[in-house]
């Protein structure tokens, strides 16, 4: 494949507005949520293709309204935006309704895009493997999960906002018909679900300390419980947790819950 190559004025361009699309969350606000941020994304764009003041007024009004995305794609459909004001300006292939309808169409899918796959399963993996750390007491894992979490995050930033203005509205096309979109979803769900059973299994820890007493004979039920399956009780307790919370029971409720019902049977003698 030919490697692109963009002008040093584009080039400058793509890079102001990759830091600028770091500020995603900066002028967060429930009117236009995203809208100032990804206005400021755009402004350097803005800037290179309309010289005139009124022109550039305009157009920064338009990237100004109601935007909602996950913030590592903001830069995807920033990129391909870029690009079709490009197009607008220099050919007029298109207008402004086409830009701004591409970029409501775009929400919505990279939205559940980016919270499934970074919120749900990589911040899953980057939590897991920093907590083993962390409850070691290396402070190692809080370098782990920024690098994991957040460099993954800012990687892909750099590389979707290219990708968006290299390929305009044909990316998403691309990679959901190659199938790349949805491989790459399930491998991470199975990680991610792997990496929870580690993080109950090193973080959960139910110390039942329960001993009967038959004849001349001790038995530690907690032994019995991990002959059957190490860790069963803290699987147990995690699953009962999530059942009661899709019951409708608040958090706060089941942490002072299993806060009382702690000490009543460590008072007994049970934990």
């Amino acid at each position: 494949m030919a490697k692109t190559t963009y002008t040093p004025e584009e080039k400058k361009t793509l890079r102001r507005m990759f830091w600028n699309s770091g500020l995603t969350f900066s002028s967060f606000n429930m009117v236009k949520m995203e809208g100032n941020a990804f206005a400021l994304t755009m402004e350097p764009a803005l800037d290179e293709l309309y010289k005139d003041k009124a022109e550039k007024a305009e157009a920064m009004r338009r990237h100004n309204g109601f935007f909602n995305t996950h913030a590592v794609f903001l830069a995807l459909i920033a990129g391909i935006t870029y690009a079709l004001e490009r197009q607008k300006k220099e050919t007029g292939g298109v207008d402004e309704n086409v830009i701004e309808n591409i970029k409501v169409a775009l929400m919505g899918p990279t939205a559940g895009i980016g919270d499934a796959f970074f919120f749900n399963c990589l911040r899953v993996i980057a939590a897991g493997i920093a907590m083993g750390l962390c409850s070691q007491g290396n402070i190692l894992g809080v370098f782990l999960f920024l690098l994991i979490y957040g460099g993954s995050q800012v990687a892909a930033r750099w590389y979707l906002l290219h990708a968006g203005y290299k390929y305009g509205t044909t990316f998403i096309d691309t990679v959901f018909s190659s199938g790349l979109m949805e491989s790459v979803t399930k491998a991470a769900g199975v990680m991610g679900i792997t990496m929870v059973g580690a993080m109950v299994a090193s973080s959960v820890n139910v110390k039942l300390a329960w001993t009967l007493n038959i004849g001349e004979t001790s038995v530690v039920l907690l032994d019995i419980f991990n002959s059957i399956m190490p860790g069963i009780l803290s699987v147990a307790l995690v699953f009962g947790m999530v059942r009661l919370i899709k019951k409708g029971y608040k958090p706060i409720t089941l942490v002072f819950g299993i806060l009382i019902i702690s000490i009543v049977l460590a008072f007994f003698g049970i934990f």
